[in-house]
């Protein structure tokens, strides 16, 4: 509902944010850095003389709604309008979880599977990945914030290409990254735990970059913004839904294929198996893992976009899902191309559809769960191999 007019307040009454919702009935107020507002309580406050006439609040009293900031997600706060439609039963709830849960594992599993890839090649713990998410979808968000449109036979291509040129910018950035940093790193012969720490300070060099040039608001797609959705049987799944599955799903097995048929993606396995052995057969390591950096960053950058088409995004979104990014990888055994997917898909499906018993803002705590329990039972994942240590 557009016009509603939002107000946020600090626990002193003074009002710190206003804004007025967009057609969509959505609103964004920035409430500062993330450090200066961590763990501070807010009163958001909705102006019921702004609301359209013949519109009410559907609980009259909820005037005031409370919210907490924490480190890893943006405030979400509803105030519904108009009367509810119906019940839903359990079984269609479930349902339409599952969908969202299978959108989510697939843009997931296309940034694990690229964590993966690295992983494998270098054995570096890239807490940097994360940012490689973000890239893509800024640079689509740049794309489509240029002035005009760009059309092909009179429709408006804007989003599509902003989506290309991300994964292509995303691969170029992954391929300067190992080139300015990780390949000397590697000459020197830095250890893998520095490498790590390296990319801890990476990531937040790349974040404070990010947020410095894009702003803390969330930011949206000019197209796909609110789609209408379908109705399929029971369940309701929106374009931009569509366009994601099928868009992963053809990248993920052309991904899978190219790793498993062709000749480089045969040589990227040998090299992951055994990088000494690899060089005596007479493959160019430092080329293989090169090509991995180009292909992980690619991946990365098109999950970004994906989730920023989905749910909109901020700077840190990459950020954000880092956690359950290296949860699936875990979960599904470092270094393989099928563990990541798989564990994508367990942590993915489970998050969402263990809202049915759990409130939301737990969900991530019951997938870590998971995660915890299955390393317990089974240390290497569920398709790494076991090895003998000493």
């Amino acid at each position: 509902m557009e016009g509603v007019k939002i107000a946020v307040e600090d626990d002193q009454g003074k009002v710190v944010g206003e804004a007025t919702s967009d057609k969509d009935g959505r609103f964004d107020i920035l409430l500062g850095d993330t450090i200066d507002v961590l763990g501070k309580k807010y009163i958001v406050k909705i102006d019921k003389a702004s609301l359209p006439e013949g519109s009410e609040l559907r609980n009259p009293d909820q005037l005031r709604l409370e919210a907490s900031t924490n480190l890893e997600a943006d405030i979400s706060i509803t105030f519904p309008i108009g009367e509810v439609a119906g019940e839903t039963g359990t079984a269609t709830q479930a349902l339409q979880l599952l969908v969202g849960g299978i959108v989510f594992s697939l843009l997931l599993a296309m940034a694990s599977l690229g964590l993966s890839m690295i992983f494998g090649t270098t054995g570096l713990t890239n807490f940097a990945h994360g940012e490689l998410v973000t890239f893509g979808a800024l640079a689509a968000f740049g794309i489509d914030s240029l002035p005009g449109q760009i059309r092909i036979g009179g429709a408006d291509v804007t989003v599509v290409v902003g989506v290309v040129a991300a994964f292509l910018l995303s691969g170029l950035f992954g391929w300067l990254q190992d080139r300015v940093l990780w390949a000397p790193l590697r000459k020197r012969g830095t250890g893998l735990v520095a490498m790590m720490i390296v990319s801890i300070g990476l990531s937040i060099f790349l974040r404070n970059i990010y947020q410095y040039f894009a702003g803390g608001d969330s930011k949206n797609y000019s197209q796909f913004s609110s789609p209408a959705p379908y109705q399929i049987g029971p369940i309701l799944i929106t374009s931009k839904d569509l366009i994601v599955i099928a868009l992963s799903t053809v990248v993920l097995a052309l991904a899978t294929l190219a790793l498993q048929r062709t000749r480089t993606g045969k040589a990227m396995r040998a090299v992951a198996d055994n990088p000494a052995l690899a060089a005596s057969s007479g493959i160019n390591v430092e080329r293989v893992i090169s090509i991995v950096w180009v292909g992980g960053a690619a991946l990365a950058g098109l999950s970004g976009v994906l989730l920023g088409l989905t749910q909109g995004f901020d700077y840190q979104i990459g950020f954000k899902i880092l956690l359950l990014v290296f949860a699936a990888v875990t979960l599904g055994g470092l270094g393989t191309i099928w563990g990541a997917i798989i564990g994508s898909f367990i942590i993915g499906i489970f998050i969402e559809v263990s809202t049915l018993v759990v409130p939301a803002e737990l969900k991530f705590v019951g997938a870590l769960v998971v995660l915890i329990v299955v390393l317990l039972i089974r240390p290497q994942g569920l398709l790494g191999r076991a090895e003998r240590v000493g």
